[in-house]
């Protein structure tokens, strides 16, 4: 949607698109907001056909928030504009702010009614906020997330005893890991062995050329080294892969691949351990490993969890 639109509600104004991209990437980045609340990713996936909304909101004491919305059509009418793990607020806005804040959004949404405003806000489930009042329609998923402030020795020292034993294991196994160089054709192969694993198994990902399009979108704004991929080799052979998108002071697990060799040779725990103190050498705070589905995908929960991050278990989703 394109112009600036904007509305007042209760000393709330929410101004929609015309928005500044460098302020809005600063509160990300200073906030270690969301993979899905950074301007880029919105901006990959209206490259491949997805609506996207972008919304600041102040009042007179400044900033308040920022939320971006990835917009869809029911039955090809009515709009649904889903903010996932958003919105990012400036520290120590407290909940009645927040709740301010909120009401402007839903009520000065720059779509035709009848419309549908989603939340799934990147919030623990119990922690007080502005959404206190609002109805949840979905239970929250949990996700696992490592503080990678904590330095090595800490990070080491809170993984699980197996999941520590297996990372010594690999690292005794003569196993290399290397870094795959940033330009497509380098790291396709692992988006290729990941699909077909993908579609073997039947999980939903993002869609076919969203990592390029995210990798577009960041150097755009003269963000270079977004994506980070590490491979294990036997040899001369690549046995796993992994892929992690950096989102300011953030980072987001995006894909892994393991052979029968690299899983036998517990490749994953070696490649995230590198992946771990690689981006916290170069001051990513926070690694997003994504959510955990104990029934469906036991085997990559255990993995995630015994990683040592905090299992955090989300409100919900809110309308």
């Amino acid at each position: 949607m394109r112009g600036i639109v904007g509305g007042y509600t209760r000393a709330m104004q929410a101004l929609w698109n015309g928005l500044d991209r460098a302020d809005w990437d600063r509160l990300h980045r200073t906030a270690a907001g969301a993979l899905q609340q950074d301007w880029a990713y919105g901006d990959a996936l209206q490259s491949l056909g997805t609506a996207c909304l972008r919304v600041q909101v102040s009042d007179r004491d400044g900033p308040v928030c920022q939320a971006q919305f990835l917009v869809r059509r029911i039955a090809g009418f009515v709009p649904v504009a889903l903010c996932s793990l958003g919105p990012v607020w400036t520290a120590g806005t407290v909940p009645q702010r927040q709740a301010l804040a909120l009401r402007a959004i839903r009520a000065n949404a720059p779509l035709r009614r009848p419309r549908q405003l989603l939340f799934t806000p990147d919030l623990a489930v119990g922690q007080p906020s502005g959404f206190s009042r609002w109805r949840r329609v979905l239970t929250g998923q949990s996700a696992v997330r490592i503080d990678l402030t904590a330095g090595a020795d800490a990070l080491r020292a809170a993984m699980h005893g197996k999941w520590r034993n297996r990372l010594a294991a690999a690292e005794r196994s003569g196993l290399q890991v290397r870094p795959v160089g940033a330009r497509p054709a380098q790291y396709r192969w692992l988006l290729d062995r990941e699909r077909a694993q993908r579609e073997r198994r039947g999980y939903i990902a993002l869609p076919d050329g969203f990592v390029e399009a995210w990798q577009s979108a960041c150097e755009s704004a003269g963000r270079r080294d977004s994506v980070v991929t590490l491979r294990a080799d036997a040899g001369r052979e690549a046995v796993a892969g992994m892929m992690f998108l950096v989102h300011g002071e953030a980072a987001t697990y995006h894909v892994g691949w393991a052979g029968e060799a690299g899983r036998d040779a517990d490749a994953h725990n070696l490649l995230l351990w590198h992946a771990m103190t690689g981006l916290a050498a170069r001051g990513v705070r926070v690694l997003d490993l994504g959510g955990v589905d104990t029934v469906r995908r036991a085997g990559l929960a255990r993995f995630k969890i015994g990683s040592g991050g905090a299992v955090v278990t989300l409100a919900g989703t809110y309308a």
